[in-house]
């Protein structure tokens, strides 16, 4: 009899259909039962092969064998993963299986993931796709009841295939270029350059901007305050002359409440959240990186099973989900949770906020599934993302938040002050945050924004307790930090109205869901920008790249325009061919640019260390994880650490340590001077109770992707 050979995205992904499929015995590279056999890729096990490929002479990088411009993309196998590629590609040949499900993650990657394997292993049995947004058995059960024919997800096969060969053709031929025109390691990309220069036209204009200072009236009475406004609703004044004399004629007069008006208002409660939406809450509440909410999301939907699918850019869900709510209420009606949940389920929720058919793509929002969740198995980081998710779960599911807003209009002579008082009549959704919930409120005028106001009649006369003068001045605008930057990845501000007001089955973006927090971290791994604090700054080298890339490779408007093409490509309302043929002629023409600019690159942090491979001055560059020595030579590669950013704190300022130098001359340090040995540093610990095996196991270790601060690597020790 025939079997059915499924093909999931990871080992972990694999096991779990296995089990709920009834395939128990190991086999090689896969699970084995009565009518499946489950094998799995480890992410992607095939690539678009290297320039070299495609011609010897490519081996070389030179400005004269530019654009590389295949005729046709080849695929290789990946060699780290070949082994596994070998098992899979054996099974899809066996005679005994007649067809093939495709389990990989239910996107565009994911479709691409498959898709290339069964294309390198030559594989042409009929495919089905298995579309799940859980990974609960409930979830795996009811995808498997409603397989799909593979040719449905031909359309996102292709989308996805022409934006690796998109970023193939522009990615490497412009990265070529520009390293070989200015002989430096530079990289640019379809994505990543148009938001590196969004970060460096914000650098720019805050280093233009010049402070205007300002003035303005404030009238304080018995429990509240209110301001002083024009007759064009201004409370800002930039010549200080006339607002003195008019705070003289103020003085000693009574104040008369003119107007009074109490107005009802309703706040829904957010939307779901999507991955974007999600990753801008944790950085802004919990200072996590785009990649870190990412990777504890996808803990939580592949592991713990506790939330639907992550890489989505919906915030409603469909009708056909609608029915599981009160599962999935049940599911989280623990701890902290349960008294909010149990009245939602008693008193039948409203879904008015959260059902929309209209508004969901391939995934519908991130939400709970219906496991409940042993808080005692996540790390801190999946517990604070998974109370984000189901504390907005909780919030959209409830009434909205009622107030009362009352306006007050008061007359000092002839001159008008405001206030504005807000009272709950509701909490609403805001009762999911308690103390939790931030105060939106948005500013009105200038800097009039709610406040307690007490009891007050129409006509009544007050004695102001004081009338005084304010002042400020005008600020820069904003760094990015990695929340402010999603938002304008989501959104570019550079757009033109035409593209913003065009009819789009997305709105124009930098990205997507899933590959923004790759980007940002492509950034910071090619030192193009750093962080400080909270905020995103460009480095010297960010700078000079965006001052000598093709302006066209900086456009906002024309990367966004190219992923909506994606996007209507993956409908089946664009052939990708056309796609292909475009960015074939961008790729060739931004080489063209690049060789013929006069644009020079200049290295401004070079140290007075020379490389011991090869005896160029090393670059002084601040890495994501620290400062550290880098060879500007691209064929030599040399790398050195030279302090190492910790979560441990200076015990002065309090500001985070850097843990410098090496064996016996390691060192913690600060900028305020502090300093403290890693010797002193054991001693401490090991009086507090620590193994010292494991403290010099730390004091040694060196900084990986999964531990880059000392707070990590110390875990063990608490």
């Amino acid at each position: 009899m025939p079997k059915t050979l499924i093909l999931a995205e990871k080992p972990s992904v694999a096991r779990e259909i296995a089990r709920v499929m009834g395939c128990r015995q190991n086999g090689p590279g896969c699970l084995l039962g009565g009518n499946y056999i489950v094998t799995w890729a480890l992410g992607h096990l095939v690539t678009l092969a290297d320039p070299e490929s495609y011609d010897d002479k490519y081996k070389q990088w030179r400005l004269e064998d530019l654009p590389m411009l295949p005729k046709q993309m080849q695929l290789t196998v990946i060699k780290q993963t070949g082994k596994q590629f070998s098992a899979v590609a054996a099974l899809l040949r066996r005679a005994d299986v007649g067809d093939v499900i495709i389990a990989t993650d239910a996107g565009r990657e994911g479709e691409l993931v498959a898709r290339w394997i069964l294309q390198k292993a030559g594989c042409r049995k009929p495919l089905r796709r298995l579309w799940i947004s859980s990974q609960t058995d409930k979830a795996i059960k009811e995808g498997f009841a409603k397989l799909r024919p593979g040719r449905e997800y031909e359309p996102l096969y292709q989308a996805a295939q022409a934006r690796a060969e998109a970023d193939w053709l522009v990615g490497l031929n412009v990265t070529r270029a520009l390293t070989c025109k200015h002989n430096a390691q530079l990289s640019a990309g379809r994505v990543q350059t148009p938001t590196l220069a969004l970060i460096v036209k914000r650098e720019e204009e805050i280093l233009h901007f010049h402070p205007r200072e300002y003035w303005g009236i404030r009238a304080n009475f018995a429990g509240f305050h209110a301001l002083y406004q024009d007759s064009k609703k201004q409370g800002r004044f930039f010549d200080l002359a006339p607002v003195e004399a008019l705070l003289t004629q103020l003085q000693g007069k009574r104040a008369t409440v003119t107007e009074l008006k109490k107005e009802f208002r309703s706040q829904p409660p957010p939307a779901a959240y999507d991955l974007t939406e999600l990753q801008r809450d944790a950085n802004k509440k919990y200072a996590l990186s785009a990649k870190q909410t990412l990777a504890a999301m996808q803990s939580l939907y592949e592991t713990h099973k506790l939330v639907t699918y992550p890489r989505t850019d919906s915030r409603y869900i469909p009708q056909d989900v609608a029915p599981s709510l009160p599962e999935r209420l049940r599911a989280v009606a623990v701890g902290q949770y349960r008294e909010k949940a149990q009245a939602l389920l008693r008193q039948k929720c409203s879904t008015r906020y959260l059902v929309n058919d209209a508004k969901v793509t391939d995934h519908h929002a991130i939400i709970p599934t219906e496991e409940s969740a042993n808080f005692t198995r996540l790390s801190r980081e999946e517990g604070q993302i998974y109370d984000l998710v189901v504390r907005r779960f909780l919030a959209v599911l409830s009434p909205a938040y009622e107030y009362d807003e009352v306006r007050v209009k008061l007359q000092i002579g002839s001159h008008s002050f405001h206030a504005k008082g807000k009272t709950e009549r509701s909490p609403g959704w805001r009762a999911v945050y308690g103390n939790l919930s931030e105060d939106d409120d948005e500013q009105e005028g200038d800097d009039v924004r709610s406040q307690p106001l007490p009891p007050l009649t129409q006509g009544q006369a007050l004695n102001p307790s004081n009338v005084l003068l304010t002042q400020g001045k005008t600020k820069p605008p904003a760094r990015y930090n990695e929340a402010t930057l999603l938002t304008a990845m989501e959104n570019p501000p550079d757009l033109p109205a035409n593209v913003r007001a065009g009819d789009y089955l997305v709105p124009p973006c930098l990205g997507t869901p899933a590959t923004r927090a790759d980007i940002i971290e492509k950034l910071f791994d090619s030192f193009y920008v750093e962080r400080k604090g909270k905020e995103i700054h460009p480095t010297a080298k960010g700078k000079q790249l965006i001052g000598i890339v093709p302006a066209e490779l900086r456009s906002a408007a024309l990367t966004a325009s190219w992923e909506q093409q994606l996007t209507e490509i993956a409908h089946g309302k664009r052939p990708a061919q056309k796609y292909q043929e475009e960015m074939r002629r961008y790729a060739a023409q931004l080489v063209s640019n690049v060789v013929a600019s006069d644009a020079a690159y200049v290295h401004e942090n070079l140290s007075r260390e020379c490389c011991p491979e090869c005896g160029k001055q090393l670059l002084d560059v601040n890495g994501k994880k620290g400062r550290m020595l880098v060879c500007p030579d691209r064929d030599c590669g040399y790398r050195k650490s030279l302090a190492v950013l910790t979560n441990a704190r200076c015990p002065e300022c309090h500001k985070k340590l850097e843990l410098r130098g090496e064996g016996e001359k390691r060192m913690f340090a600060c900028g305020c001077g502090f300093r403290e040995k890693a010797s002193a540093f054991e001693q401490r610990h090991e009086a507090a109770g620590a193994n010292k095996r494991e403290t010099e196991r730390f004091l040694q270790a060196k900084p990986t992707e999964e531990h880059t601060t000392l707070g990590d690597l110390l875990k063990g020790l608490e």
